[in-house]
Order: C-alpha cells, then sequence, then structure tokens
C-alpha cells in the first residue's frame, strides 16, 4: 500500500506552518526580552517553530503556495505584522531608557554610560536602571506570557492573507512612536523640575555671593538631589510602565482587530 502525496497538498501543508511562522518569527525578534541580545537566535527560533506548530493547526491558512508571487507577498504582510507588533511593545522599554537619559542629563550623569545588554549598545546608567526594573517588573506581571497570547489572538482576529495592516494600520503604528516621548517625559517630568528647581537655586546663590565656586559646590549637591529623586522615583517609575504597558497591549490588540 503507498502513499501518493501531490504538490498541492505538500505546498498546502508548508504554507500552513510557515506563514504564522513568519509572523511570530518576526515578532519574536523584536519584542522586549524575547529580542534582547543576551537571547540567541537560536532559541528565538526554536520558540517560534514550538509555538506555530501549536496554534497552526488551528488557524485558517489560505490555499496559496508559498513560493508563489502571492504567496511572497503574504510572506512580507506576516514579517510586517509581526515587526509592528513587537516594535509596538518595544516603543515602552524606549520610553524608559529616554527617561532615564533626560534625569541623567540634568544630575549631571550624562557621562556615566555602560553597556545596555538588552541591545549590545552604550546608554546613560540611569536609562539602563530603569530598563532593568521595567524587565522585572515585565517578567513579574507575565509580560513575556501575554505577548504570546496576543500574537496567537492575532493570528485569528487578522488570518493570515494578502491584506496585511493596510495604511490606517501603519499610520496608527507612527502615531504611537509619539508614546516614546510623551511617555519618557511624564516619567523623567517630576525628577527634571527638582532639578530645575536646584539649579534655580543655585543661580540666586551665585548673584548673593559671586566669590562661590558653584562647580565645585553645585555639582555634588546636584548630584546627590538626583540620586534621592531617582530613589523616591523609582515606585511611580513602575506605575507609569505598568501604565504605559497597558496601553501598548491595548495598541497592540487594536492594531490587528483582537478584543
Amino acid at each position: 500500500m503507498s502513499i501518493e502525496l501531490s504538490i498541492g497538498q505538500l505546498e498546502g501543508w508548508v504554507a500552513q506552518g510557515f506563514f504564522p511562522f513568519a509572523r511570530i518569527g518576526a515578532c519574536l525578534m523584536v519584542a522586549p526580552v524575547f529580542g534582547a541580545r543576551f537571547v540567541p537566535p537560536r532559541t528565538r527560533i526554536i520558540l517560534a517553530v514550538a509555538i506555530t506548530a501549536l496554534v497552526a493547526p488551528m488557524i485558517p491558512t489560505p490555499a496559496i503556495a508559498p513560493f508563489s508571487p502571492q504567496g511572497i507577498v503574504v510572506v512580507f504582510q506576516q514579517l510586517l505584522i509581526g515587526v509592528a507588533l513587537g516594535f509596538a511593545l518595544q516603543i515602552v522599554f524606549d520610553a524608559l531608557g529616554l527617561a532615564g537619559q533626560l534625569l541623567a542629563n540634568s544630575m549631571g550623569l550624562s557621562f556615566a554610560f555602560n553597556v545596555d545588554p538588552l541591545r549590545g549598545s552604550s546608554t546613560p546608567a540611569l536609562g539602563q536602571l530603569y530598563i532593568i526594573l521595567a524587565t522585572l517588573m515585565f517578567l513579574a506581571l507575565g509580560g513575556h506570557a501575554a505577548i504570546v497570547e496576543v500574537l496567537v489572538a492575532g493570528l485569528y482576529a487578522l488570518p493570515v492573507g494578502v491584506s496585511g495592516l493596510g495604511q490606517e494600520g501603519l499610520w496608527a503604528l507612527i502615531i504611537w512612536g509619539g508614546q516614546l516621548f510623551s511617555g519618557a517625559l511624564g516619567v523623567a517630568l517630576p525628577g527634571i523640575t527638582a532639578l530645575l528647581i536646584v539649579n534655580l537655586a543655585f543661580g540666586v546663590v551665585s548673584r548673593a555671593a559671586p566669590s562661590l565656586n558653584l562647580f565645585a559646590v553645585g555639582f555634588p549637591v546636584s548630584l546627590v538631589i538626583g540620586l534621592l529623586v531617582v530613589l523616591a522615583g523609582i515606585a511611580p517609575m513602575l506605575e507609569s510602565f505598568t501604565a504605559l504597558l497597558a496601553q501598548g497591549f491595548e495598541f497592540v490588540r487594536g492594531l490587528h482587530g483582537g478584543p
């Protein structure tokens, strides 16, 4: 007894797994924590294959040959959707890094750079502290599992096909990029305001006592007050991060039409 397989059946099986894998793999390559530099690419690929193997038999897949011109368009759309989902959540972490950089510039720590383990680039030490705290909070809240949940739900809400995010979805993603600046300013504004008041006070002192060397006195005082502001602002910073993260997941669910 022999089993005969046609080319159409083989292409259908390949398409059933390859199209969802393109979206899931693209998202895991840029998503927070999963897309970090210290996570080997082989681990991300294995995880993407495992998720695809679980969800591929349960999601609708178009009858399109994966190596046809139409299939190439579908793969491109899935890669775009996956990168957009991961990028939308990564903006939340970048907002905290930018907030730490703004605060470090105000307190005189702009020269204190360190290697960011998430991206492998040099970032201000204060921004890296914020990102590390946010990563721990993200894992404690189950954000890594929520990303997988959003990915699977997106395969139902926005099925695999030639049509992707569309012009409205791409425009919404561009507008969402503004959260990088508004979120950073919201986190760093209390500390920047406190340090601005300190600098204004030193300006008044310099007018009252011109002989006082403000460069020798002002920098240590600004640094100490800045560290106290950072210590007092850790809890509000984590609350702001939680709110930004909730907005990020809400945006991602709305991006692919999910609930």
